[in-house]
C-alpha cells in the first residue's frame, strides 16, 4: 500500500479532514518564508486535534538540530523532514538528540542527485523537484532506485495514479496539488486520497 502524506496543513479544519480521510502522514511547515508556515505553538494546537493514527511530520530548512529535536521530544511532531542543506553531520547530531525518524529531502535534477540520495543515512529520503515549487521532475531519473522513498513535486489527482503505477514509491507527498485559492481544499484532498487507494487496490 502506497502511503500518503498531506503536507502544509495549517488549520483546525485541515485536522478534521485528515482525521476523516486517514492519510498516513500530515506535514507542518516550520519555514517562515513559506505561505504554509505554522508556529510551534500553532502546530502544538493542531497536533492535539490530530488522530493518533496519523503521524505528524515537521518540515525544516537549516534549523538548529536542538530546535528540531525539541519539537520531537515534546511530541509536537513524530518525524523530522530536512529540506535544506543539512548534511550527514547534521543527521548525526540530530540522532544524538532524538531516536525519532528522519526524512531527508533531495532536489532531483541529474542522475548524480539520485546517487547522493541513495547514500543518505536518513531513515527515509524524499525526492522532489525543488523547495515546494509544485512542479514535477523527470521521473525517468528515479526508475532504477531501489531504496524506498517519498515522491513529491507537482503531484495532484490527475497524475498521482500514473506515479503510483509507474514508480511504486513508498509514499506520495502532496501540498499545492490539494489546494484551491491558496488553502487546502477538502474535495481535492478526498479525491487525491481516493485515487491513490484505488490504484493500490487494482
Amino acid at each position: 500500500m502506497t502511503k500518503i502524506k498531506l503536507c502544509g496543513l495549517s488549520r483546525l479544519c485541515d485536522m478534521e479532514t485528515a482525521n476523516e480521510l486517514k492519510p498516513d502522514y500530515i506535514g507542518f511547515v516550520f519555514v517562515s518564508k513559506s505561505k504554509r508556515y505554522v508556529t510551534y505553538e500553532k502546530a502544538s494546537e493542531l497536533k492535539s486535534r490530530l488522530s493518533p493514527e496519523i503521524q505528524a511530520v515537521g518540515v525544516f530548512v537549516n534549523k538548529h538540530p536542538q530546535d528540531v529535536a525539541k519539537l520531537m521530544q515534546n511530541d509536537i511532531i513524530d518525524i523530522a523532514q530536512l529540506h535544506g542543506d543539512e548534511d550527514e553531520d547534521y543527521i548525526t547530531q540530530l540522532r544524538l538528540l532524538t531516536d525519532k525518524p528522519i526524512i531527508k529531502a533531495f532536489r532531483i535534477k541529474t542522475a548524480n542527485d539520485i546517487k547522493t540520495a541513495k547514500q543518505s543515512t536518513a531513515d527515509y529520503i524524499l525526492l522532489d523537484s525543488g523547495a515546494g515549487t509544485g512542479t514535477a521532475f523527470d521521473w525517468d531519473l528515479i526508475k532504477s532506485i531501489r531504496r524506498p522513498y517519498f515522491l513529491a513535486g507537482g503531484l495532484d489527482v490527475d497524475n498521482v495514479m500514473g506515479a503510483v503505477k509507474e514508480l511504486h514509491p513508498f509514499a506520495v507527498d502532496v501540498s499545492s496539488g490539494i489546494e484551491a485559492n491558496g488553502v487546502k481544499d477538502k474535495t481535492k484532498i478526498a479525491a487525491f486520497v481516493a485515487t491513490v487507494r484505488k490504484e493500490d487496490r487494482l
